[in-house]
C-alpha cells in the first residue's frame, strides 16, 4: 500500500516510506527533496530538481516495496540478485508545472520524468500496488494513468468539472478514488464511474481506504479529509448503492495534514488511525467499522509537544507513523528543513499526552559524507560576521551631467562619519521641498545604516534621530533596506517605545506598520514568534479595549451636554419674549393716547377700571369741549384752502 500522496499544494509534502518506515521524504520551502533515515536520524540524500524554482514540488508518494524479481524488474529496481529484503526505492513527485518526477533512492538520482500529459499543476500522485502504474490528478480536471516501463501515458480521462485534488488506489488494485469536492469511485478496468459520493464543501486533500474487503460485501470503507474541515468522514461502499452520505465522522482540532492508518481485514479487527493536524497536534483513533454511527468519534488520545523553556512553546508535529506495536508511534517534529525523528511509546489510556523535548540538543545536523563534502566552520558565539554589500556604506548620488565628475570625486574620497550623518538627518527635517533628488536617496541609505548601528550599539541618540522622521516614503525605504537580522531588534525597540509617551507611540505605529508590510514572511518563519511578539500583541489589545470604553463614555457625555445646552437655550428664549412685551407697552406716546381716546370705536375702556372712570367724568367733559373746538379749526382751514384754490383758477382763466 502506498503512503499518503494526497497532499494539497497548500501543504508541504512529508511522507514516510511504506512498511519498514526507514525513510522520511520531505519537500521544504526551498523545493528541495530531502530523504532522512529514521534509524540513524541523518540526512540520507538530497535532490535539487533542475526547475525547482519555476516548478515547485506539490505532492510526494512512495512506490510499493518489492522483492527482487528476474527479467525487466532487475533493470528498474537496480537491486542485487541475492537480496530478498523488500526495500522502498522509487519516489514520485508531482510539480506545479504539470510534470511528474520519478526519483530512485537506490541510484540517488532521477529515474525518469513523466511530462506532456497535464496542462495544469499536479495535485496528487498514487501508485498501483502491484503493476508498474502511476496515477496523477491535476488542475486541468484530468486523471492520467502512466506506464513506468515505457514512461508514457497509458490512459487519460476527465474526472470532474473542478480540479482533481486527491487520489487513492484500492488495496486490490481494481478501484480508484478521485476527488475535487465530490468523490467518485472508478473501475480501473473500464475507466467508468462505479459510485458517486457527496464529498465535502471544500477541496478534498486526503483519501484513504480503511478496509481490504471486496466492494460487493458491504464491508469496504474509505475515509476523506478536506481543507478547512475539522472532520474526517468515513464512507461505506454499499451493494445497494445507497451510500452517498458518510457513515462515521472523526473530530479533529484543525484540518488534517498527514494521515497514517492500519487497515482492517475483518469486522473483528479495528481500524487504527493517526492524524497530524495543521495546528501540530497528533490525534489517535481506534474504531470498529460496522455500519453507520450518528455521533462523531472523538480521539482516544491527543499528543502535543513543547520545548523545555521557562515559558514553554509548542513544537509542531510534521508526520506520524503507526508501528506494529499499538503503543509505539514514529514521530517527525520540528522544522521541515531539519526535522527530528523519534520512536515514542504513548500511553493511550490517557486522553491528553504532552511530550517535552529540547529541540536544539536533539536536532541532528549530521549528514553522510556521500551527500556533501562541504564542512561548516565552527563559529564562536562572541565573534561577529560582517556581511558585505550592506546598503548605505557607499550610497550612489544621482546628479545632473554638469559637474558630475567633481561630485563623484568628492563622494569617493570623503567618507561621512556618524555625526555628519546625524547632521544630515537634522538638516533634512528643515530642508525645503525643492531639494535635489540625489540627496533623498542618500538620506534613505543613511537611515538604514544608522538604524542598524543604533540597534547594535543601543545608542538612544542615534535611534531618536532616526525615529523622528515623519515621511512615509523614507520610513518604508529604510525598513525595506534593513538586513534580516536587524528586523527583530527593531520590533523589540518599537515595542519599548510604544509603552512610553503617546506622542512617541504615534510615530512608532508608522514604523511598526512598515515592518509588518515588508518583513511578514521573515517574521512568520521564526519558530518563537509568539513569545517575542506577545508583549506587543497584549499591549495593543489592552489599548484597544480602553479605546472602546472611552468611546462609550464620550458618547454619553456628548448626549448629556447637548441636553443641558438645549434646556439653557429654551429658558433664555422665554426671558427675551417677556422683556419684549414690557418694552412694547413703554414705547406708547401721550399724543397717540389722546388721539385714540377720541375715536368712537376705542377699546380704552378695557384698560381702565370703572371706578376711575366715575371719578374723572368732569375731566372727560373738559376734553370733549376741546375736541369740539378742533373740528371748527379744521373747517376753517379747509375753507381757507378752498378759497386759495379758487383764486388760482381765476388767475389761470385770465
Amino acid at each position: 500500500m502506498a503512503a499518503d500522496g494526497g497532499n494539497s499544494s497548500l501543504q508541504l509534502p512529508c511522507v514516510f516510506s511504506p512498511k519498514s518506515r526507514q525513510y522520511l521524504a520531505l519537500c521544504a520551502q526551498d523545493s528541495r527533496l530531502r530523504i532522512w533515515n529514521t534509524d540513524s536520524k541523518t540526512l540520507q540524500q538530497e535532490y535539487v530538481p533542475s526547475a525547482h524554482l519555476s516548478a515547485t514540488c506539490t505532492c510526494i508518494a512512495w512506490g510499493p516495496c518489492r522483492t527482487v524479481k528476474e527479467g525487466p524488474q532487475r533493470k528498474k529496481r537496480k537491486s542485487e540478485a541475492g537480496q530478498v529484503e523488500e526495500k522502498a526505492d522509487l519516489l514520485a513527485m508531482g510539480t506545479a508545472a504539470g510534470s511528474v518526477l520519478i526519483y530512485s533512492t537506490a541510484k540517488g538520482a532521477l529515474h525518469c520524468t513523466l511530462d506532456g500529459g497535464h496542462n495544469g499543476g499536479v495535485n496528487c500522485v498514487q501508485w498501483h500496488p502491484e503493476d508498474s502504474l502511476l496515477y496523477s490528478g491535476s488542475d486541468d480536471t484530468n486523471i492520467i494513468e502512466w506506464d513506468l516501463q515505457t514512461g508514457k501515458t497509458r490512459s487519460k480521462w476527465k474526472a470532474d468539472r473542478a480540479a482533481v485534488t486527491s487520489l487513492c488506489v484500492s488495496p486490490d488494485g481494481k478501484l480508484l478514488l478521485s476527488a475535487g469536492q465530490t468523490i467518485k469511485m472508478w473501475d480501473l478496468d473500464t475507466k467508468e464511474v462505479y459510485r458517486k459520493f457527496t464529498g465535502h464543501s471544500t477541496a478534498v486533500t486526503t483519501l484513504r481506504f480503511a478496509t481490504t474487503r471486496p466492494p460487493d460485501s458491504n464491508g469496504l470503507y474509505f475515509l476523506s479529509g478536506a481543507a478547512h474541515d475539522r472532520l474526517l468522514s468515513v464512507w461505506q461502499v454499499r451493494e445497494d448503492g445507497k451510500d452517498k452520505n458518510s457513515v462515521v465522522s472523526f473530530t479533529l482540532t484543525d484540518e488534517p495534514q498527514h494521515i497514517d492508518l492500519v487497515t482492517s481485514n475483518s469486522k473483528e479487527e479495528a481500524v487504527r488511525l493517526a492524524v497530524v493536524c495543521k495546528d501540530g497536534q497528533l490525534h489517535l483513533f481506534e474504531h470498529f467499522l460496522n455500519g453507520p454511527c450518528k455521533k462523531p468519534m472523538s480521539p482516544s488520545c491527543t499528543v502535543q509537544m513543547s520545548d523545555t523553556k521557562d515559558s514553554p512553546a509548542p513544537i509542531p508535529l510534521l508526520a506520524a507513523a503507526l508501528r506494529a506495536d499499538s503503543r509505539t508511534v514514529l514521530l517527525a517534529y520540528g522544522n521541515h528543513l531539519q526535522p527530528v525523528m523519534e520512536k515514542v511509546e504513548i500511553n493511550t489510556a490517557e486522553r491528553h499526552v504532552c511530550l517535552t523535548r529540547d529541540v536544539q540538543t536533539s536536532l541532528s545536523l549530521s549528514m553522510e559524507t556521500t551527500v556533501s563534502k562541504v564542512k561548516t566552520p565552527i563559529v564562536n558565539t562572541k565573534s561577529r560576521v560582517l556581511v558585505p554589500g550592506l546598503p548605505g556604506h557607499q550610497a550612489p548620488v544621482k546628479g545632473t551631467s554638469q559637474g558630475s565628475e567633481k561630485r563623484k570625486k568628492d563622494t569617493d574620497t570623503k567618507e561621512m562619519s556618524i555625526a555628519e550623518r546625524l547632521g544630515e538627518i537634522a538638516l533634512s527635517s528643515v530642508s525645503e521641498k525643492g531639494a535635489p533628488k540625489g540627496t533623498a536617496s542618500l538620506q534613505t541609505d543613511n537611515f538604514a545604516v544608522l538604524l542598524v548601528q543604533g540597534l547594535e550599539s543601543s545608542d538612544a541618540s542615534i535611534l531618536n534621530k532616526v525615529f523622528q522622521t515623519r515621511k512615509e516614503m523614507v520610513i518604508k525605504k529604510t525598513v525595506a533596506r534593513l538586513p534580516l537580522p536587524a528586523v527583530l531588534p527593531l520590533v523589540e525597540e518599537i515595542t519599548k517605545r510604544l509603552q512610553g509617551h503617546p506622542f512617541t507611540a504615534v510615530l512608532m505605529v508608522r514604523w511598526l506598520k512598515a515592518v509588518i508590510m515588508h518583513h511578514t514572511s521573515y517574521l512568520a518563519s521564526l519558530p518563537d514568534l509568539v513569545s517575542q511578539l506577545g508583549v506587543l500583541y497584549h499591549m495593543i489589545e489592552s489599548r484597544v479595549k480602553m479605546f472602546h470604553k472611552l468611546t462609550k463614555l464620550h458618547g454619553k457625555l456628548y448626549l448629556l451636554m447637548t441636553q443641558v445646552a438645549t434646556s439653557d437655550s429654551s429658558t433664555a428664549v422665554l426671558d427675551v419674549d417677556r422683556t419684549a412685551k414690557l418694552v412694547y407697552e413703554e414705547e406708547s406716546s401721550d399724543e397717540e393716547a389722546s388721539d385714540d381716546e377720541g375715536l368712537p370705536h376705542d377699546d380704552s375702556d378695557n384698560w381702565e377700571e370703572e371706578e376711575v372712570m366715575e371719578e374723572d367724568k368732569e375731566e372727560q367733559a373738559d376734553e370733549e369741549e376741546e375736541e369740539e373746538e378742533d373740528p371748527e379749526r379744521r373747517t376753517d382751514s379747509k375753507a381757507n384752502g378752498e378759497e386759495d384754490m379758487e383764486h388760482e383758477n381765476e388767475s389761470e382763466e385770465e
